[in-house]
């Protein structure tokens, strides 16, 4: 039985852009849904139930903000803000609310299509058990054992690193803030700040990277936080 085409709902009001993402979409076996407004994107992406959102910000009837609030709300839908607004302070914004990668108005399709890659690879069975060990490339992590191999070769890490680095790969090539990385790390209590993450990040380098001055795997989001690259996406971008 031949696999199931994924559904992309597009929320885009411009009609160029959006005739552009609906064509390179469907060129690499993907079905597509097209909504021009904040409401039409709503109603569609709770019919539809689409596996990816590709979300416009700037929407004639709301704020796409919003939306990825409410879809958020309602489901694990991944959801890919596309926008013009390239401030630190709107992709965070968008993070928070619910967005799980961003991307920056003008973009080529190799990069889009491998953010969607891994925005599918990400959408799972909530209810599904995590899987006991992850490999990235050379990187291999075994939660149960708490072990860490590079190219088949032990990696000592603290508790910290083994934390930082496990939520990193279980996200890999999503785009995690560092408020993200603080709560699941440290937790919502603790008093730990961006600091943290960025000691820990530069000690992680030291331990995995050939260069930690031109890290290859841990990369950073400038003002944003930080993203473990999937080696299978690392031509894509």
């Amino acid at each position: 039985m031949p696999e199931q085409q994924p559904l992309v709902l597009i929320v885009e009001d411009d009609s160029q852009l959006r005739q552009y993402l609906t064509t390179t979409l469907r060129s690499h076996g993907f079905k597509v849904a097209e909504a021009t407004t904040w409401e039409e994107g709503r109603s569609l992406a709770l019919q539809l139930a689409p596996d990816v959102v590709l979300l416009d910000l700037g929407l004639p009837d709301g704020d796409g903000l919003s939306l990825a609030r409410e879809l958020r709300g309602a489901s694990r839908v991944p959801i890919i803000v596309v926008s013009a607004r390239g401030r630190e302070e709107d992709k965070i914004l968008a993070l928070d609310m619910g967005a799980d990668d961003y991307i920056t108005k003008p973009f080529g399709s190799g990069e889009l299509l491998a953010r969607i890659r891994v925005a599918l690879r990400h959408s799972v069975d909530p209810a599904a058990p995590p899987p006991s060990v992850v490999e990235v490339g050379g990187l291999r992590m075994d939660f149960l054992m708490r072990e860490v191999t590079l190219n088949q070769k032990p990696v000592r890490l603290t508790k910290n690193e083994f934390d930082l680095l496990a939520v990193l790969i279980r996200h890999a090539g999503q785009v995690l803030t560092n408020g993200q990385l603080l709560q699941e790390v440290w937790g919502e209590t603790s008093k730990a700040h961006a600091t943290y993450v960025r000691i820990y990040m530069r000690s992680l380098r030291k331990k995995l990277e050939a260069d930690p001055t031109r890290p290859r795997l841990l990369l950073t989001e400038l003002g944003i936080g930080y993203r473990l690259k999937p080696e299978l996406d690392s031509q894509s971008e």
